[in-house]
């Protein structure tokens, strides 16, 4: 008779990251939920700055992204893999290091980006000094979730495990590669990559985030918890191993698909659209095993809440990697960029794939943490169809106004004139269809709140089970294989060897993509006209990226003739190969700004941003009185300029002795301008609003341009 160990599980840990999933998780939605409700009624934000649209959309983000998912990915994770791999987690000390190191980066989130503190890139926005904390954080996940893989005692490494190890590895890599920067201050920094470079090691990044954090992690929770909650093996084996490689092979390569027709050049997009449609065949494959292990078991399905949610999360996955990959085709890219059909196909990701399965996971693991039933079924039901409901009424009405958008945009007279040549008639055409995504999200908010109603209640006839015992025989000595058995046994037993075949398999991807727009000049050609920031301008964009401009305003004009009749002149990548960051967007729900220099008057710009709808009736822009209000911080921009001139920014020597009396200097004719034109505000000269319109009157005026109506 062999020997057998007995051990118990840390229940605790697992509690801990579900009950900040679930705090995190309603914060998130709430924060939605009032950007939702600004798109319509733009007064919601009281007119506080730190509320406005602009600031609490990468909180909303960050918070649904790595507060709300990522608790729950910990949850899953750290409850999987003891049983898994038959052991404790490696250490407690670790665990509980990662849980509190994690909570505080949320918590450090939460108050630097309502206070315009961001590096503006896209999922990215936390400033380097919480960059640092991520990575050590992270880094101390590995080493618990490693020494636990080391000292298992289950020999063989089950498919779950392998999409934990692929998602340590890649978002290890991607956040060091996205957030080389230069600090200027403390909560200050600029990258080191500029313009068309910065755009495609952003969405190396960006699209990778949603790949390798909101995706592979939880295709390892869904080979997890729908086998166990079905209590049927997985459908197949052989079909998980092609799943996996396939998967984190391909997914790397697909980032350019953001840049579709945008100045990075044609290479690049190329590659992008052409890996993104290899994407559906693996993306596929996983969903087909997840619903197909529930073959047999539909009858439970029917009447079990916690299926109902795992088979309509992996629907939503199937949905959203079908759909992704479309929208990386040109043609049908040209009609959905820049519209909020992109935002509705989020959203089915992060609402149906991520939401139901987090949801489905809590109410499979509480009633086993306490040792209890599910207090309510019924209410377990009911959270699921409002749920779903609220999913239809965000997405769908967002897919409507995403065509809408695109055809008005693209409309022209017999004449060969835009029949909507004023932006906000497409914007106040929507307003039906934001409203009914802000009561979807609304819906899907309350079904949260009777989650955690159901929860609590059940928690409260329960009581809390710190540490399950359990009791397995010892690790084999020896990993030798089985003669005649399957060839991925081998690497399955090898947790760092399976580590390094995953960093090299995702890292190619990368390397043949940024390698050359790094290296080869040629990629980004260059303008000599093009020449840097003056401070004053320097500082108005700084203002520009604190208030979260780029989330309502893109910077880039496609060649299509739609655009350059409404904006002007196409986009170049050589005008942008001194912007840190790059501010291109990702939505328009106003215009774009590539060519606004010279187009209004400096008293539009100072009407428009004191009370949007003076000079632009209907708009649903938020005001900005604190700029007229708030003196321009000058402290550092000498640091400003000395920070980009070590970036290779081409300031004169010494120019940051300088740069104040130049910035001073510059502000001084923009208030003289702004006089002439019955401006007579006290003191302008030296307000926020004087930088931000030497900004914005800057815009695109680099080159010779033909400027649009």
């Amino acid at each position: 008779m062999s020997k057998v160990e007995q051990f118990n599980y840390d229940n605790t840990i697992v509690r801990n990251f579900a009950i900040a999933s679930i705090t995190f998780g309603v914060i998130a939605m709430l924060v939605g939920v009032t950007a939702a409700f600004q798109l319509i009624f733009p007064e919601v934000n009281l007119g506080i700055a730190e509320t406005t649209f602009g600031r609490i959309r990468p909180l909303h983000t960050n918070a649904a992204i790595f507060a709300f998912v990522g608790n729950g990915i910990f949850t899953g994770v750290y409850y999987s893999m003891q049983r898994l791999l038959k052991t404790r987690m490696y250490s407690d000390v670790l665990s509980k290091i990662h849980f509190w190191g994690w909570q505080a980066i949320i918590l450090a989130a939460a108050i630097t980006l309502p206070l315009g503190i961001t590096s503006s890139h896209e999922y990215a926005e936390l400033e380097w000094p919480i960059d640092i904390a991520i990575a050590v954080v992270w880094i101390i996940f590995g080493i618990n979730m490693f020494g636990t893989l080391i000292k298992r005692r289950e020999q063989h490494i089950y498919v779950a495990i392998w999409f934990y190890i692929a998602t340590w590895v890649t978002v290890t890599v991607l956040h060091v590669g996205n957030n080389i920067e230069l600090p200027v201050t403390l909560w200050k920094s600029y990258p080191v990559a500029a313009g068309v470079q910065d755009a495609l090691i952003q969405w190396w990044y960006g699209h990778n985030a949603v790949a390798f954090f909101l995706t592979t992690p939880y295709l390892g929770l869904m080979y997890y918890f729908i086998p166990k909650a079905a209590n049927r093996p997985v459908y197949s084996y052989k079909l998980s191993i092609i799943h996996f490689w396939a998967l984190i092979f391909i997914y790397i390569w697909a980032g350019p698909h953001h840049l579709l027709y945008t100045a990075l050049p044609d290479w690049a997009q190329s590659l992008g659209s052409a890996f993104s449609l290899m994407l559906i065949a693996p993306s596929w494959g996983g969903m087909l095993n997840g619903l197909l292990t529930l073959r047999g078991a539909w009858d439970r399905v029917r009447r079990d809440p916690v299926l109902k949610f795992m088979v309509v999360a992996v629907t939503a996955y199937g949905m959203s990697t079908l759909e992704g990959p479309m929208l990386a085709i040109k043609s049908l890219n040209a009609i959905t960029h820049y519209t909020d059909w992109t935002v509705a196909h989020v959203h089915i990701g992060t609402l149906g794939w991520n939401g139901f399965l987090t949801f489905g996971m809590l109410y499979y693991l509480i009633p086993r943490l306490y040792n209890t039933k599910l207090f309510s079924t019924k209410l377990a039901n009911f959270h699921f169809w409002i749920g779903t409901l609220g999913i239809l009424f965000y997405a769908i009405p967002l897919y409507w106004a995403g065509w809408t958008q695109s055809l008005m945009w693209k409309e022209f007279l017999p004449e060969g004139i835009l029949k909507y040549g004023n932006f906000l008639e497409t914007v106040t055409q929507i307003l039906p269809m934001y409203a009914m995504r802000a009561f979807g999200g609304t819906i899907y908010l309350i079904g949260f709140l009777v989650l955690i109603y159901n929860l609590v209640k059940t928690a409260a006839q329960g009581s809390f089970q710190a540490e399950t015992p359990a009791e397995a025989p010892p690790r084999p000595t020896s990993l030798a294989g089985h003669k005649g058995e399957y060839w991925h046994r081998w690497i399955e037993r090898r947790p760092v060897q399976m580590l390094v075949v995953a960093l090299v398999v995702i890292l190619v991807g990368g390397i043949v993509e940024i390698i050359p727009m790094v290296l080869i000049d040629d990629n980004v050609p260059k303008i000599a006209s093009v020449k840097p920031y003056t401070p004053l301008e320097l500082e108005g964009r700084d203002i520009y990226i604190r208030e979260g401009c780029v989330g309502c305003h893109s910077q880039m004009i496609r060649p299509f003739r739609s655009e350059t009749e409404r904006y002007g002149e196409y986009s170049k990548s050589g005008e942008f190969i001194y912007d840190r960051p790059f501010l291109w967007g990702s939505k328009r729900t106003g215009p774009d700004l590539h060519r606004v220099g010279g187009k209004y008057p400096d008293s539009w710009h100072y009407n428009h941003l004191l009370d949007p709808t003076s000079t632009s009736p209907g708009s649903i822009m938020p005001t900005y009185p604190w700029l007229h209000e708030h003196d321009l911080d000058k402290s550092e921009t000498a640091a400003k300029i000395k920070t980009l001139q070590k970036l290779g920014t081409p300031y004169p020597p010494r120019y940051d002795e300088i740069a104040v009396e130049d910035l001073e200097r510059q502000a001084a004719k923009i208030t003289k301008k702004l006089r002439s034109e019955g401006i007579k505000q006290e003191g302008l000269e030296n307000k926020e609003i004087i930088a931000v319109i030497a900004y914005l009157q800057r815009l695109g005026t680099d080159i010779k341009v033909q400027t649009g109506d």
